[in-house]
């Protein structure tokens, strides 16, 4: 039998062994999965907080909350409503609370010290992208898990979209034959873009890079619909809009003397969330949330092209940009047979309700454009599928969307050897970097 149909056919049968985390042996067994979280910022409190108590009440608890920031803290739990202790301590909430699952949702290089820590207290790990920031720390996680014998997984959202998703199913209909290269183009505006260069993410040293922090979201999605592993990168970036690259600057938006006059004057206590989550608790930490995007310690990138040789010799060309006009992505996929061009775009005045396209021309043939809407919340609906698949599994995974520590690892690989070869000016070969050694097909 062909390994792929024979994978689809016993997929069912093997669910109990493949997703044998705590979430299903739980709810199997009818009682609540003990869930702990670190990291209590927007994106914790607002991805994997509210909406998995509202939506999973039934299926899990929250035994402990942790934050390096104690008003942040206290701030979050009254924000989510829930009863359980709270801690500064990491080692001092997993050996007191001791819960089946841990989310880990704190700045990105300190991932890697939360997953270890947490499968070694006994948890199996959650963890928003990207799973780490260098090829060490990754090296780390996956030692980790093998030592264990407890599971990582990564939540790529992006991948659980009805447009992402549609994208996946025509590539593996065989309408254009076989991938032979890929365009990919994603704009960040100069709303969401700039936001990057606010926060923490603008220092190196958190995040990786927006070649970490955002881009492992695409390259994962890459990786996802080729079917196959990165083999060789290089790339090219330069900070040529942010940062040094402003006649005037400040620490902050709020006490701003230049804030009459710059385009990107945010002003924060606008929005109630925020400015309870860190205006109100900037006193712990000294953290601005509403920092300069003029400041001149920022040394990421906002402008990157990364090309990308695949082990099923697919080459990619993907480029990312910070400060457009507007927001979106287009790719294409060129086949042996035809092409593949896809895109998400604003909504215009004259459509009833905004959609996302997605255009199939076949060689010799005929041009068919499938429209679908994006009216769901959370990235395209992505959040909710993700987060059912993960709470609530049925033992399904027809698109192969669910993301473990080996997916988690190849996205952010890419971005790390397109970060050394940005440094070196040479190409970077990911088997050079981890163990992980790459295969024309996914496993």
């Amino acid at each position: 039998m062909h390994r792929r149909k024979f994978i689809q056919q016993t997929g069912a049968a093997l669910a109990s062994t493949l997703l044998a985390d705590n979430v299903l042996a739980s709810a199997i067994a009818g009682t609540k999965t003990r869930v702990a979280m670190v990291g209590t910022g927007h994106r914790g409190l607002g991805m994997w907080g509210t909406p998995v108590l509202k939506e999973f009440s039934g299926q899990v608890e929250f035994v402990g909350l942790c934050d390096k920031n104690p008003g942040r803290l206290a701030t979050g739990k009254k924000m989510l409503g829930v009863k359980c202790p709270t801690f500064t301590d990491f080692d001092q909430m997993m050996k007191q609370t001791k819960p089946d699952l841990l989310i880990v949702t704190t700045v990105d290089a300190t991932h890697s010290e939360f997953i270890i820590k947490g499968m070694e207290y006994g948890a199996n790990i959650i963890t928003e992208k990207p799973m780490t920031t260098d090829e060490q720390q990754c090296e780390a996680i996956l030692a980790a898990e093998q030592r264990t014998g407890k599971n990582v997984k990564v939540t790529f959202n992006y991948r659980y979209s009805p447009h992402r998703q549609k994208i996946y199913e025509l590539l593996r209909s065989g309408v254009i034959g076989d991938v032979t290269s890929a365009d990919f183009h994603w704009y960040l505006d100069v709303h969401h873009g700039a936001d990057y260069f606010r926060r923490w993410h603008r220092l190196r040293q958190n995040s990786g890079s927006l070649l970490v922090h955002k881009a492992s979201h695409h390259f994962d999605l890459l990786n996802w619909w080729l079917e196959s592993d990165p083999e060789e990168v290089y790339g090219n970036g330069q900070l040529n809009f942010y940062g040094k690259n402003n006649s005037f600057r400040y620490t902050h938006c709020r006490p701003c003397p230049h804030k009459d006059k710059c385009q990107f004057y945010w002003d924060i206590t606008k929005d109630e969330r925020l400015t309870k989550l860190y205006v109100e608790n900037e006193k712990y930490d000294g953290y601005h949330r509403d920092g300069c995007v003029w400041r001149e310690d920022i040394d990421i990138f906002d402008k990157m092209a990364v090309q990308i040789k695949y082990a099923n010799n697919v080459q990619v060309s993907y480029s990312l940009t910070a400060y457009s006009p507007y927001e979106g992505y287009r790719i294409s996929f060129n086949g042996t047979k035809g092409k593949i061009d896809a895109w998400i775009k604003e909504k215009q005045p004259w459509e009833a309700e905004p959609f996302d396209e997605i255009q199939v021309t076949t060689n010799f043939g005929k041009r068919e454009l499938i429209q679908l809407s994006n009216t769901e919340e959370g990235h395209g609906g992505g959040d909710v599928r993700l987060r059912k698949q993960i709470f609530a599994p049925d033992g399904h995974d027809p698109y192969h969307q669910a993301a473990k520590s080996r997916d988690g690892a190849l996205a952010i690989l890419i971005g790390i050897a397109a970060r050394k070869s940005i440094d070196t000016g040479k190409p970077i070969k990911i088997a050079d970097l981890t163990s992980l050694k790459p295969q024309p097909q996914r496993v």
